[in-house]
């Protein structure tokens, strides 16, 4: 080695020691860059790809009666979905999977062929637990990416069609659909909570991380109605309509004091847990959203008007002449035999005379009645906010012809719903008294309003008592060990398409109360087109009341009358 070349050694080696700590000072940079410049950036990206949150089901609030008894509570269920994407690659394995998962494989390869571009797939809904992991240990056997499972709950209701109409439903959501889950959906609901996990490219569970955000379960409702109560309104009223051939029917249960509805059934009805058969006809709440005429119910108001006026006294009286009254073009008709008689105003609601009460009317005019049954409730909202509920019709004229004052004292030209009446009748029998109705329990009764005087509601009030209890009275509505009162109708039914009332087709109702000394509950029952043994609603609906309102008073303890 010559001189020259040594004397360069040195120069040689501080270059490559230079080349390697340059290179190690980047790698350092680099290190320093990736922990700590981009730490925030590249930790978000990493678990972009394999931190997941799964969802945690909030489940929904409980639905108790007065007494807790549970009229809706949740149950847990799985979910199955799929990744078509990742089954599309793993599509040798799909007659298999069909197997496992109990999926016609036609049905099966049209799903994910049809979603093809999609990455979530339902594959069943709301299994019992049990058989959904039957169906992943399965999946997991064949090693077949891209079936997953997601816990959800399902509404389950142990009253069954009981309790429908007023309960209500969810949809395979778990969405309030019907009744009182659609009213109070927002309340029932609850707030889904969220979990942390981390998953492999597969979508495999490597490490569950905790609760991120914990599901916050909807809030529990106790309703007004009373279970013991609902079932013997529900099988009475089931029993009447096979008993008289009607088409459908409605009851209401109300507390005088508290406004409180203790029963609300309705027939046909369906059972929430199995809505395969169901049918809008079954799932009409007809309490609620079904008006109607309500006939000779009205009188006793028409009565309270009179009396109110100032005009007429109890015991002052009508003659019927020959039971039918000329008005205008239309011939006013009692359908029982009150010719030639001379009726009080008692007489006249035992009699149930549309003459001698139309003659009332004439003389106090068609405002005073409009007023007092506006006063009671009719044709307004009730307060209790039911999906789909109708406020009825009481028209307001400025000028009430003859005909018109006539037909609205006996309970024609207006509409009314089975639960209206029953505030309406409360509202007398509760001196005067109105109150808001409602489906939730209250812990105190809420302020009424005044509506009529008191002396004006309890006279009338006695009077209905002569009208079942009397030697003339509606025997078919008693109750053994009780004084009650109450009145029944008769209502002619219109039709869709057809002009005027239908032949033959009538809607018998009975709203009464008891006990009649201190009444504590009203009971409306209608039935729609009784075609077997009569349509009156003295025959066909007071039957039903007597034995519905002899078993609440049964069942709430309450002592039989002295004597």
């Amino acid at each position: 080695m010559t001189p020259a070349s040594t004397t360069r050694q040195p120069w040689r080696f501080s270059l490559a020691v230079a080349i390697v700590a340059g290179m190690a000072l980047a790698i350092c940079a680099r290190i320093i860059q990736l922990q700590v410049t981009d730490k925030a950036f590249l930790i978000k990206q990493g678990d972009a790809r394999s931190l997941r949150h799964i969802g945690l089901p909030a489940y929904r609030g409980l639905i108790t009666d007065r007494n807790g008894q549970p009229l809706s509570v949740s149950t847990p269920v799985t979910t199955l979905w799929a990744n078509p994407r990742q089954l599309l690659e793993q599509r040798a394995h799909w007659p298999a999977l069909a197997q496992a998962l109990e999926i016609p494989p036609a049905r099966l390869e049209a799903l994910l062929l049809g979603n093809r571009h999609k990455a979530f797939l339902y594959l069943h809904r709301r299994l019992a637990p049990q058989v959904a992991e039957r169906m992943l240990q399965q999946v997991q056997a064949l090693k077949i990416d891209g079936v997953h499972a997601v816990q959800e709950s399902r509404r389950f209701y142990p009253a069954g069609a009981t309790a429908a109409h007023a309960v209500g439903f969810t949809d395979i959501d778990n969405r309030g659909s019907e009744g009182i889950e659609l009213a109070y959906d927002p309340l029932l609901r609850g707030h889904d909570g969220l979990q942390q996990v981390l998953k492999d490219r597969r979508g495999q569970l490597i490490q569950d991380l905790g609760v991120s955000r914990p599901a916050r379960p909807g809030q529990p409702l106790a309703l007004s109605l009373d279970l013991r109560l609902q079932y013997v309104a529900h099988r009475e009223l089931h029993q009447g309509i096979e008993d008289n051939g009607a088409d459908a029917g409605s009851v209401v249960i109300l507390d005088v004091k508290t406004g409180e509805i203790l029963a609300l059934a309705n027939q046909p009805s369906y059972n929430p847990n199995n809505r395969a058969q169901l049918s809008p006809a079954m799932m009409r709440n007809r309490a609620v959203v079904d008006v109607f005429e309500p006939a000779s119910t009205i009188k006793p108001f028409s009565v309270a008007a009179a009396l109110e006026s100032g005009r007429w006294k109890p015991g002052d009286s009508v003659h019927v002449d020959t039971g039918t009254l000329k008005v205008g073009r239309y011939t006013i008709r009692d359908a029982s035999r009150t010719a030639g008689q001379t009726l009080d105003l008692t007489g006249i609601l035992v009699r149930s005379s549309n003459v001698a009460i139309s003659k009332v009317a004439f003389d106090i005019g068609a405002p005073r009645i409009h007023d007092l049954l506006q006063r009671v409730g009719l044709g307004q909202a009730t307060g209790l906010e039911f999906p789909g509920e109708r406020l009825g019709v009481l028209p307001n004229r400025p000028t009430w012809r003859p005909s018109e004052t006539a037909t609205l004292a006996y309970g024609y030209g207006l509409s009314v719903s089975a639960v209206q009446l029953a505030r309406a009748y409360a509202t007398l029998v509760n001196g005067g008294v109105r109150l808001p109705l409602s489906l939730l329990r209250l812990s105190a009764p809420p302020k009424g309003v005044q509506a009529m005087a008191p002396q004006v509601a309890n006279r009338v009030r006695d009077m209905l008592v002569q009208v079942v209890e009397g030697p003339r009275g509606i025997y078919r509505a008693r109750v053994a060990g009780y004084q009650v009162g109450g009145k029944s109708g008769t209502a002619r039914k219109t039709g869709a398409g057809v002009q005027g009332y239908l032949a033959r087709s009538y809607r018998a109702v009975f709203a009464g109360f008891a006990p009649a000394a201190a009444p504590r509950y009203v009971i409306v029952v209608v039935v729609d087109n009784p075609r077997q043994h009569g349509f009156f609603g003295g025959l066909v609906a007071a039957p039903l009341f007597s034995r519905i309102m002899a078993e609440t008073l049964r069942l709430n303890q309450v002592a039989p009358d002295p004597g």
